[in-house]
């Protein structure tokens, strides 16, 4: 069997395979509820054979998302939603849910992509005033964003945690908390966008402050059967910036705090950053976390083979790996992978008809399908 098939505990959820489907914005949403896109697009993945489906970021508070298009968990009704989706993916697919949680904090009140993705200035439609560690703009000629102050800290620490008690009642089985990608707990541990001199500035210590705190509120708020676990940015790609010494240090301490996973990206918090994009390009900064803190480990960047993601779980450098673009692109991708692997994935029985006939074991209990 391949490695990459292989079932995989993060804390007390057991995922099918080592294939995560990363959480990609999708912009559709309605005051933070989702729409008719949002069913067809995760009705798809949700058929897919992936062992993880993990939600887009989903902002626990209005000024938290990244467009007025984001998806919202900011109240009952909105809970309510997503419950109902959820259970329409249920009625036809067991994989595994998780969400991604997160404020945008200075890279909020934006442009959908398609339009630029610009920062849209209070009074302009879709646009609203942003937060942040320190009132430092995320780019040039950008309105700078409003320093936080010790009650607005605690507000969004219980935003955190009410959005995560909501989403464990919607039926999510596990929450992601987003640390990564030049958004507000990752603007916390970065010294680009952290200037504060108080508790939650300066030393690495005080920028891990608030990112751990929020964890820690979320780790206590909910079942010890549902794990909790973060995405990061391991380098901001900028010198002086977040890196991956912080990174192994943060990851340390959210181990100590219960955290079942780390799931490592890099960048984001600057446009200064000078990616050197390429096959699997983060999966170094993957290998390094997972020796150094010894957590399981969703690595991510640019993979789009089925052996290169096979490489990567046979040699350690990461216990699963995340696709995304590449799940847009082709959403039957672990069907393509196991036939190409020689593994059996899951897919739907109203589909087990569609699988070539030399490949006639490839869909689980589908071996009678070819009449």
């Amino acid at each position: 069997m391949p490695k990459l098939f292989t079932p995989l505990a993060l804390g007390p959820l057991e995922l099918p395979n080592r294939i995560v489907i990363a959480p990609m914005c999708q912009y559709s949403a309605t005051d933070g509820l989702p729409a008719d896109w949002h069913l067809m697009h995760y009705g798809t993945l949700a058929l897919s054979g992936a062992g993880l489906l993990i939600v887009e970021a989903t902002a626990v508070t209005p000024e938290g998302r990244i467009t007025a298009a984001d998806l919202g968990l900011w109240s009952d009704a909105h809970a309510a939603a997503l419950a109902r989706l959820l259970a329409s993916l249920r009625r036809h697919s067991a994989m595994p849910l998780a969400i991604q949680l997160a404020h945008a904090g200075r890279k909020a009140s934006s442009r959908v992509p398609w339009e630029g993705g610009s920062q849209l200035r209070p009074g302009e439609p879709g646009g609203w005033p942003t937060l942040a560690p320190s009132a430092l703009a995320h780019a040039e000629g950008e309105l700078p964003p409003a320093a936080l102050d010790a009650a607005g800290l605690a507000r969004i620490r219980d935003a955190f945690v009410a959005a995560a008690r909501r989403a464990v009642d919607a039926g999510f089985e596990a929450i992601e908390l987003h640390g990564a990608h030049g958004y507000l707990l990752h603007q916390f541990l970065s010294p680009l966008a952290n200037r504060r001199e108080d508790d939650y500035g300066g030393s690495l210590a005080n920028r891990m402050r608030f990112p751990l705190e929020v964890f820690d509120a979320v780790r206590a708020a909910l079942p010890a059967s549902v794990p909790v676990w973060m995405r990061v940015s391991a380098t901001d790609w900028v010198e002086g910036g977040w890196d991956l010494d912080g990174t192994v240090a943060l990851g340390r301490e959210l181990k100590a705090r219960g955290a079942a996973a780390l799931h490592v990206s890099t960048g984001g918090v600057s446009p200064r950053q000078q990616i050197p994009l390429g096959p699997g390009y983060q999966l170094p900064h993957a290998r390094r976390v997972r020796d150094e803190v010894g957590l399981p480990t969703i690595g991510v960047g640019l993979v789009t083979d089925a052996r290169q993601a096979e490489q990567a779980i046979t040699e350690g450098t990461a216990d699963a790996v995340a696709l995304a673009r590449a799940m847009l692109f082709d959403p039957r991708w672990p069907w393509h992978a196991a036939a190409e692997l020689g593994a059996r994935v899951t897919a739907p029985p109203q589909y087990w008809r569609c699988q070539p006939r030399e490949l006639k074991d490839l869909f689980a209990g589908a071996a009678h399908a070819q009449r």
